[in-house]
Formats: C-alpha cells, sequence, structure tokens
C-alpha cells in the first residue's frame, strides 16, 4: 500500500515536471505561432496589411509607449491597450524582422516621459498630482523621419489596423504625396475674374500634400500624381477627358466632383436668350456612362430633415424657413464604416446631385454620404424660377428612399476611348502607345461642388488683422481623409473597419436598465412630491413674512407638518437610490460569481463525481 501511494505521489511529482518543462520549451521554441479563435479575427491582420509590411525595403522602428503601472486602475484602458500590444507584435512577428518594436513604460518624471513628450505623445491626467498617462506609438524610419500616434483612442477601435497600418506605409513612403487637380472653377483664384484669393480647401490640401493646379487641357497626367482630383469638369476637352479616363484605367486614384447646380459657376444668361438658364452643370457623362453611373443634371436632393435653416425676406418682414436644396448632413447620413467618413460630424452641402447605379454596372459602389428616407429628387429649374423655400416646401413629396451624394466606387471598367483619342477631321491620329481598354479603378465620386467653397465650411475672422479662416463643418475633414485614403497603394485603400474588441454584455444593460426604471419611477414621484412640499412650506413662510414670530400657530402646526413630510420624503428618496444602486452592485456580484467562481466550482464537482465513479468500478 505505501509502495503504492508512493509511486502514485512520484508520478504526480514527475507529471508537475513534465508539464513545466514542456511550457518552457513551448515558450522558448513558439513564440511565432499564434492562434486568432475571436469572432472577427481581430488579431489577424488584413491581407493588405500583411502585402505593406512584407514589401518593406527598409527597417522601420515602432516605439509603443505604455504606462502600464499608472493605467492599472483603468481596467478598461488596459485591455484595449493589451489587444493594441498584441496587434504590434503581429506586426513584428509577420514582417520578417523589418519592424522592430520596443515596448516602454514612462514613469513619472522618467527620461521615457520625456523622450514620449518630444515625441508630440499625448499623457492624460490620472490623478490630482498631475502624473500623466501615455499610451501612443512612435514610429521611425532609416532617415529619421518620424511619425506617431499620439492617443490610441478607444473611440477609433474598429480604424486600428489602418491607423498603424497607414503610419507604416507613410514612413516606408516618406515624400510628400502629389495631388492634382482639375477644374473648370477658381479654387486657386483667377486674376481675370478679380478673384485674387483661392479657396480655403486648397489651402487646407497643401498642408498635408504637393497640390499641384493641371489645369483643364493636359494631354496626359504625370505618373507622380498620386491622387487625381477633378472638380466641375464642365468645358473639359476630348484631350483631356481622355487623359483622365487613362489615367484611371492604368491604376491612378481620383476624388471626381459633378454637379447640375455649382454654385460658384458664374456662368451668366445668354442675353439673346435671358429667360434660358446659364449652363452651370458638370457630369463626366462620356466616363460615368460606361460606368454604369448617373448623376443627372436636371435633379437635386432634397430632404425635408437635414434641410438648412435659412433666412428669407417675408411679407411680414425677415424670418427663417428650411431652404430644401442645402442640407446639414450629420452622423446617421455618413458611411461609418469607411475611414474616409467615420469621424466626421456635420457636412454642409448644397443642390447636391444624386448618384445613381444603373442595372448593367458591374463595378461596386459603396456610398458614403447619403440623405434620409425623407428625401425626394427635386427639379433643378425650380431653384431658379423660384426662390421662395416656403413655396419648396409646399411642394415636397418624399419618395420614401435614401439618395446617394457621394460614393467610393471600385472595380473593372471599359474604356470610354477604346480606339484612342479620335482624330480631327482631316488629319491623321498621332501615333503613340495603345490606349488601355479596361482597368480596376478606386474612386470616389461626388455629386455636389460646393462642398468645397468656404461659405459651406468656413468662417473667415479677424485675428489681430489677419483673416483666420475658422471651421464650422467637416466638408474639408472628408475631402482630405478621403485624399489621403487614395493617395496610398490598393493594399491600404483596401482596409476596411475591424470589429471592436470590448463587446458590450447587452443582456446585463438590459437587466440594469429594467431594474433602474423599476425604481426611477418611484424616484420621480418622491421627487416630485418633495417639490411640491417645499414649495407649500415657502409659501406659508411667504405669507407670514418670514419671521417665526409673525406666523400663526396654525401656520408654524402646517410648516412643522410639510417639515416632516419633507423629512420623511427625503428619507424615502436616499432609500429608494440606495435600493437602486445596492440591485445594481448584487447583480455585479452574482456576474462575477457565475464567472470566476461558478465555472471552476462545476468542474471540481463534476471531477469529485468522476473520482467517486471510478473508485465504485474498482471496488
Amino acid at each position: 500500500m505505501k509502495y503504492k501511494k508512493f509511486i502514485s505521489g512520484s508520478g504526480l511529482l514527475l507529471s508537475a515536471i513534465l508539464a513545466v518543462g514542456l511550457i518552457i520549451i513551448a515558450n522558448n521554441l513558439f513564440t511565432g505561432l499564434r492562434l486568432d479563435l475571436t469572432e472577427n479575427k481581430l488579431f489577424t491582420l488584413s491581407e493588405g496589411t500583411i502585402n505593406i509590411i512584407t514589401a518593406l525595403e527598409e527597417p522601420i522602428a515602432l516605439d509603443f509607449y505604455l504606462s502600464g503601472k499608472t493605467l492599472a486602475d483603468f481596467p478598461q484602458l488596459m485591455n484595449y491597450a493589451n489587444r493594441v500590444r498584441d496587434l504590434l507584435e503581429e506586426y513584428a512577428a509577420k514582417s520578417g524582422g523589418k519592424i522592430e518594436l520596443t515596448i516602454i513604460g514612462p514613469e513619472p518624471f522618467s527620461e521615457e516621459e520625456d523622450q514620449a513628450v518630444a515625441s508630440g505623445l499625448n499623457g492624460i491626467s490620472i490623478n490630482a498630482a498631475g502624473d500623466r498617462a501615455y499610451f501612443g506609438l512612435v514610429g521611425t524610419n532609416s532617415t529619421d523621419d518620424e511619425a506617431n500616434i499620439p492617443f490610441f483612442q478607444s473611440t477609433r477601435e474598429a480604424a486600428l489596423e489602418y491607423d498603424i497600418t497607414k503610419l507604416v506605409y507613410n514612413l516606408a513612403n516618406p515624400e510628400k504625396r502629389v495631388v492634382g487637380i482639375m477644374s473648370d472653377l477658381p479654387l486657386f483664384g483667377d486674376a481675370a475674374r478679380g478673384i485674387r484669393d483661392g479657396w480655403a480647401i486648397i489651402n487646407a490640401i497643401g498642408e498635408f500634400f504637393e497640390v499641384r493646379n493641371l489645369g483643364t487641357d493636359v494631354d496626359q497626367i504625370d505618373e507622380d500624381v498620386n491622387v487625381l482630383m477633378v472638380v466641375h469638369p464642365k468645358d473639359f476637352g476630348e484631350q483631356a477627358l481622355f487623359a483622365i479616363d487613362q489615367y484611371l484605367l492604368k491604376g491612378g486614384n481620383a476624388m471626381l466632383f459633378v454637379d447640375p447646380l455649382a454654385e460658384a459657376d458664374n456662368a451668366q444668361p445668354d442675353p439673346a436668350n435671358p429667360y434660358v438658364m446659364p449652363d452651370m452643370d458638370s457630369d463626366l457623362k462620356i466616363l460615368l456612362d460606361g460606368w454604369g453611373l448617373e448623376v443627372a443634371t436636371d435633379k437635386i436632393a432634397a430632404d425635408i430633415n437635414l434641410a438648412m435653416r435659412v433666412q428669407t425676406q417675408g411679407a411680414r418682414g425677415p424670418q427663417e424657413s428650411n431652404y430644401l436644396p442645402w442640407l446639414q448632413l450629420g452622423e446617421a447620413n455618413f458611411n461609418r464604416e469607411d475611414f474616409s467618413t467615420s469621424e466626421l460630424n456635420l457636412i454642409h452641402v448644397g443642390t447636391a446631385g444624386i448618384i445613381e447605379k444603373r442595372e448593367e454596372a458591374t463595378l461596386d459602389v459603396t456610398p458614403l454620404l447619403q440623405t434620409t428616407a425623407d428625401s425626394m429628387k427635386m427639379e433643378r429649374d425650380l431653384i431658379f424660377f423660384q426662390r421662395d423655400p416656403n413655396v419648396m416646401l409646399a411642394n415636397f413629396e418624399s419618395e420614401n428612399k435614401q439618395l446617394i451624394l457621394a460614393a467610393r466606387l471600385s472595380g473593372n471598367v471599359p474604356s470610354a476611348y477604346p480606339d484612342g483619342l479620335p482624330a480631327d477631321e482631316g488629319e491623321e491620329a498621332t501615333p503613340g502607345d495603345a490606349p488601355v481598354k479596361e482597368g480596376e479603378i478606386n474612386v470616389i465620386l461626388v455629386g455636389d461642388t460646393d462642398i468645397l467653397t468656404d461659405r459651406f465650411w468656413v468662417r473667415m475672422q479677424s485675428f489681430f488683422g489677419v483673416e483666420v479662416p475658422q471651421t464650422i463643418a467637416n466638408n474639408g475633414d472628408f475631402v482630405i481623409n478621403a485624399l489621403d485614403n487614395l493617395s496610398g497603394n490598393t493594399d491600404l485603400i483596401s482596409l476596411r473597419s475591424r470589429g471592436e474588441f470590448s463587446r458590450p454584455f447587452k443582456v446585463v444593460e438590459q437587466i440594469q436598465r429594467d431594474a433602474e426604471a423599476q425604481f426611477r419611477a418611484r424616484e420621480q414621484e418622491l421627487q416630485t412630491k418633495l417639490e411640491e412640499t417645499e414649495q407649500k412650506i415657502a409659501q406659508l413662510q411667504q405669507e407670514g413674512g418670514q419671521s417665526e414670530l409673525l406666523l400663526t400657530p396654525e401656520q408654524a402646526g402646517e410648516i412643522d407638518k410639510f417639515r416632516l413630510e419633507q423629512i420623511k420624503t427625503r428619507k424615502e428618496l436616499r432609500a429608494v437610490q440606495h435600493e437602486l444602486q445596492k440591485n445594481i452592485e448584487r447583480l455585479g456580484t452574482q456576474l462575477k460569481f457565475i464567472n470566476i467562481g461558478l465555472i471552476p466550482l462545476t468542474i471540481a464537482i463534476l471531477a469529485f463525481i468522476g473520482g467517486i465513479h471510478r473508485a465504485r468500478r474498482r471496488v
């Protein structure tokens, strides 16, 4: 019997030693082996990211600053920090040694904290002493170019992979990207028309990109143009349209702005035909037809829910009315899954066109900006002949359908010039490279040009004699985000929002809401009763002149009565509030017990039952 006990004890000891040994060996030999079992594959890098990091030609250093000790009291933030760290380790593991990850824990008043501040990271204050915690990323390349993510905001959790990959891509391609602009509107100013200053959007783009004015009569778009921006192509010649067509089919990316009514177009009516409307529309029809798309030049998007409030002169003087052709788009009107619109709050558009996909179209059309369902296609001519907003409102009839104002386009499309640019009559075609007949495009199409005009998104304010633009909408942010996304390579463009790591306990939240509703009703009832009691006391005191000596015995008795009622009500109110908090805490305790204690206890009970069963079988 003793011999069997010795063998049994020795076996357990050897098993424990073997288990520890296997763990040590596994930690040293299989650190690169990873298995992602999360529902949304949160720790698995997208194909686009893998393509970018495996194509790195020079090493990139990533310094991840995390004040782990300081943030230990913030479990939700630490959970997110662990996810960020694990994802960064995945970048390093998949890069073949090209990404060097260093994890730094800056303590208050340390050299590491000084480095974090010098690198542009934002610290958050975590106590009254002013200590700050850091949770950001600094990247450097071989030429000491630096980029950072100042602080990993949990609100951008869905864009986490995109933000990190974009940082890596920008460090691998540090030269300033080129935005080529072709426009029939005076974006850069127009001395001939007396327009001295360019539009604020050009200055905004210039802060992030090299802006190149290509004009409207180009015959070829240079290969070093990272993204093409075409605005109101009303009078573009065939040569320019052919150049745009070929640029896109050869892999160039573009942001196209067309408009059924460009309010910034100063076209004037023909004096010989004053009742004929001036030509103020653009549609790129020759390209869009081949793509299976249409932006009608005679229809304007109108939305009863999004109409801007404008001041008009009525019969009774100035008044405010909803102006249907001008729209204020809010968060519900943006594509929250696309990086160009995911963080926007407000966009203003004016007399915008509607993007429609025909049945024969094969390319992917992803809406970025949309109206609500309470919208309609308004006749453009109504705006010219009827300026009264109230008449437009009277003629509004909802079509119960959302209208697309801006969309991302991707897919294979044919050339609008499969045989090349036609030669003028009597001239021979100029020999040259054979035109590209089809190709994959990456384009963002916007049915409005007024979105770019200053009055729709900036207000100029004088600051010590200098006119400084102040933004009133996110129009500029939308354009910058879109250009930034398009100016990367196709792998960067292909990235989409990922799932979130923190998943709410929806059932628990519902239980909490039900509990709160139950107690809040009683709380509100008591609160109302308390207010009424206090009002009665104040009324009686006012009748008695505030002085206790001037009160009649009856009034004093009433006040004492109401004060007792006041004290009683306050006690009941505190009891209800306490019971509400206790109920929620009890729920939390139950959940902790289920998660922490019940499952291990269940396993232990099952193991105990199994042991008894085996012992009986031996007997």
